[in-house]
């Protein structure tokens, strides 16, 4: 086949093979396993040499539909409970057919006024939907880690200007070791933005109070008062209770002692959605900078992070100022998105965004707030009547800690147990949930944050888990 301008002609057709075939799929998805085990050899047709002329964009696109649609994990469904993944709406979904079939390069506004200012308007609405200043700076990002990488080097370019440092000019040499401070709850995205930051992984000194990790707000205040300017990491939402640090009382220490607060609010940050759980985040508004993921419980495609800064002008400052004269100056009207984060090519991922929010508005995503912390709490329930199921951590949004639990077995063995039945929950495929170690003990702790997923699904996730433990329990 060769050059693609000889298959120019194919292009919509193969566009219309995706189209008939999706159907079908979402059709089926609710109802498929998340993984099927039977369709795994499907992987081998992925490989093989290097083609020399090709086979044609028919003969490609139509081989990735039959595999793709057999071999890929169905993440996208109900039933994926594992680590924080949400669906794609209608609306996000067929955008993000949109932003590929547009294919703008979005970090400049010369090469794409449509996407900035997609991307403008999304901030925007995104800012009024999470109760944050309309002042604060954003721009979208890859992913949740990408989003707190932004928000740290905005913190690192104002803690080196403390010590009279530029460091986007002059790096971190001569500079004394960065302080910074959180609670257990620190997530792994945050310790490797400080890795990626030279800051160093393990330099963050987590402050607890109890093995759940749960910030002492005392022990902090000590610490903030002798460490000089530094940062505080507080964590909107913890990834195996789905616990929240007091983001009001870090607000205060923050500017009783003069440091940076930055929020991890990665699903968390959603809890602003709902009169219900708004609680939650009381405070953030006053952080100085905010990282979230759409990709999370907005339930947009990947990539879809977010950064908020208060102060906008440390965005340009931390990543801006590359001094290449083919490229254009800062601009305030029309903003060059990659001066503002760590990306110089940038997918449009603002479109997707845009469009579930115009889509579904304030009060949709509200509504799917709601309703995931109603089947948080019926699963709740489901494991209260069962004699064989354990509850480890109070449910406050959507994540539900627990273990399986016979009579009679010892904590070493209620661990293996409970290990042996997340790897079969993997393997059968039915459902999607994976194990963590919570306290001290093998939990499982499914999120629920998909728009499809109903109390139907909630309940297969209770009888499969007991299913499956029963049968392993009675294994020698």
């Amino acid at each position: 086949m060769g050059d693609p301008l000889n298959a120019r002609e194919d292009a919509a057709e193969a566009l219309g093979m995706v189209a008939r075939a999706a159907g079908p799929y979402l059709d089926a998805l609710p109802h498929l396993p998340v993984r099927d085990a039977t369709h795994a050899h499907l992987l081998k047709d992925l490989d093989g040499p290097l083609p020399e002329a090709g086979d044609g964009t028919i003969a490609a696109i139509a081989d990735l539909l039959r595999i793709g649609t057999r071999a890929a994990t169905h993440s996208s469904g109900p039933r994926f409970f594992h680590y924080v993944v949400g669906g794609a709406t209608p609306a996000a979904q067929a955008a993000d057919w949109v932003t590929s079939l547009l294919d703008q390069a979005s970090g400049l506004w010369l090469t794409s006024p449509f996407a900035a200012q997609a991307e403008t308007v999304v901030l925007r609405w995104l800012k009024e939907m999470f109760g944050l200043p309309a002042s604060h700076g954003g721009v979208l990002t890859p992913s949740a880690t990408f989003a707190n990488l932004t928000g740290l080097a905005c913190a690192r370019f104002w803690w080196a200007g403390q010590h009279g440092v530029d460091v986007t000019v002059d790096g971190l040499v001569g500079l004394p070791r960065m302080p910074v401070f959180s609670s257990g709850y620190v997530h792994p995205s945050s310790r490797k933005a400080l890795q990626l930051l030279g800051l160093g992984r393990d330099s963050v000194r987590t402050l607890t109070r109890d093995d759940a990790g749960r910030l002492d707000v005392d022990a902090l205040d000590r610490e903030l008062a002798s460490s000089g300017p530094a940062v505080l990491i507080g964590n909107a939402g913890e990834v195996n209770g789905g616990d929240y640090d007091p983001l009001d009382e870090l607000a205060d220490l923050a500017e009783r002692h003069g440091a940076w607060l930055h929020v991890d609010g990665a699903f968390g940050l959603f809890a602003a959605l709902s009169p219900r759980t708004a609680d939650l985040v009381r405070g953030v508004d006053r952080a100085d900078s905010v990282a979230a993921d759409g990709h999370k419980w907005l339930n947009v495609p990947y990539e879809s992070g977010v950064a908020f800064v208060k102060d906008r002008s440390f965005l340009g400052r931390a990543f801006g100022g590359w001094n290449a004269p083919y490229l254009p100056e800062p601009d305030e009207e029309f903003v060059n998105y990659n001066n503002l984060g760590p990306e110089s090519s940038r997918r449009a991922r603002a479109i997707p965004i845009w469009a579930t929010l115009r889509a579904y508005g304030r009060e949709g995503h509200r509504a799917m707030v709601e309703r995931h912390q109603d089947l948080a709490l019926r699963l709740g329930r489901r494991i209260a009547e069962a004699p064989d199921l354990e509850l480890l951590a109070p449910i406050n949004l959507f994540i539900v800690c627990f273990r399986y639990r016979p009579p009679g077995l010892s904590e070493e063995a209620l661990d293996d147990l409970n290990r042996r039945i997340g790897e079969e929950l993997i393997e059968d495929g039915r459902v999607y949930a994976g194990t963590t170690v919570y306290r001290g003990m093998v939990a499982f702790r499914p999120a629920i944050v998909n728009w499809r997923t109903t109390d139907e699904d909630i309940d297969l996730l209770a009888s499969v888990i007991r299913e499956l433990g029963a049968r392993l329990d009675r294994t020698p």
